[in-house]
């Protein structure tokens, strides 16, 4: 499969028109998991037509008024896996709540209790057949790109949204679309949780 991959400096260009889609799919890369010391390092985007746009942001006033125009647009549905850690970043480094989220890992979670493996390469081999490396997982994407850096960015959201229709059919069958749509009404109150530096599980005894 051949993929459009683009790599923009500090912010969306222009000319780079995505307002007008019905969905997107997100993911973003950091200097480690922990937000309240690392950075957010990179944002990219896939409209589902094997495309990715690769936004590096400035670090030094993370000035992307187009990126967070898109993601505050509550008109288009943002397809994340893992929204919970890409959205914390977003909100500390960006400033912005992302609007109307669907996460693929929390729809997993509900949808296929018949399986413990709810990772995006887990999800890809399913209903894509396709295998998926993430040996560039955990390597610096603090400086200049290289290819094989750029396509495992690219392949984080490449699949994402057919991952998110499939998923969702599952919930529908199973009737725990309701329980899902509930689930993650609360995104965004577990993002604040996060960054109020409560992580664990307020519920458990």
């Amino acid at each position: 499969m051949q993929i459009d991959i683009k790599l923009h400096k500090e912010d969306l260009p222009d000319e780079i028109k995505l307002d007008d889609k019905k969905s997107i799919a997100i993911d973003s890369e950091f200097s480690g998991l922990n937000v309240n010391r690392d950075k957010l390092y990179l944002v990219q985007i896939s409209s589902g037509a094997n495309d990715a746009h690769i936004i590096q942001l400035n670090r030094e006033n993370y000035h992307a008024p187009n990126l967070k125009k898109l993601l505050t647009n509550k008109n288009i549905t943002k397809i994340f896996h893992f929204a919970r850690a890409d959205m914390a970043f977003i909100k500390k480094y960006l400033n912005v709540n992302v609007e109307n989220v669907n996460c693929t890992k929390i729809m997993s979670k509900i949808a296929r209790s018949y399986s413990d493996r709810h990772g995006l390469k887990d999800l890809v081999k399913e209903f894509l057949g396709v295998e998926i490396s993430k040996q560039f997982q955990s390597t610096d994407f603090g400086g200049i790109l290289n290819e094989k850096q750029l396509k495992y960015c690219a392949n984080d959201v490449i699949y994402l949204h057919k991952i998110y229709s499939t998923l969702k059919e599952i919930l529908i069958r199973e009737q725990r679309i309701d329980l899902y749509n509930k689930a993650i009404s609360c995104i965004h109150t577990r993002v604040d949780l996060d960054l109020a530096l409560f992580t664990e599980d307020i519920w458990s005894h």
